[in-house]
């Protein structure tokens, strides 16, 4: 079973189908399913491809593929990913103006790292989320009203 992301004009992805692996007969199945949809170009896309790695589950562990013969452009398309034709890779959208392509991986990081949470945090429902405003990562939890709040530890 193979994945195949329809693409618009604006190398926009707009629909991501399942279809047949290649190989299944003497068809190019780029071409072959772009006929069914007027306007959009279709690329192959891995389920199974992350930070421009083919992946596989071994021992329940994620673990990087031995056959990267499978990886397809980077990143598994997604509805909203942008299609590089440079790059030959899905990117997804950008979660805020301040982050960086990386491209080695075309997925977007924060311009700076963050802070590991520890086990004891984690235990109390501690969250990293990005303050774009701050340009930095903030540690929070949820209050008893249920919204998120920043985590002050005394």
């Amino acid at each position: 079973m193979a994945h195949y992301a329809f693409i618009d004009e604006n190398n926009v992805v707009v629909e991501v189908i399942t279809g047949k692996n290649e190989g299944e007969g003497n068809t190019d199945w780029e071409i072959e399913y772009a006929k069914f949809r007027t306007g959009l170009r279709c690329k192959r896309t891995s389920y199974n491809t992350k930070l421009g790695k083919h992946w596989s589950v071994i021992n329940g562990e994620f673990v990087i593929s031995p056959d990267q013969s499978k990886s397809f452009r980077k990143n598994y398309a997604g509805i909203g990913y942008l299609y590089d034709e440079q790059r030959d890779a899905f990117i997804p959208p950008k979660p805020f103006n301040s982050w960086i392509l990386n491209e080695d991986t075309c997925l977007w990081e924060a311009p700076i790292s963050y802070e590991e949470i520890t086990q004891e945090e984690f235990e109390l429902g501690i969250h990293l989320f990005w303050n774009e405003d701050l340009l930095k990562w903030e540690k929070k939890k949820k209050n008893s009203s249920g919204n998120w709040e920043v985590y002050n530890p005394i």
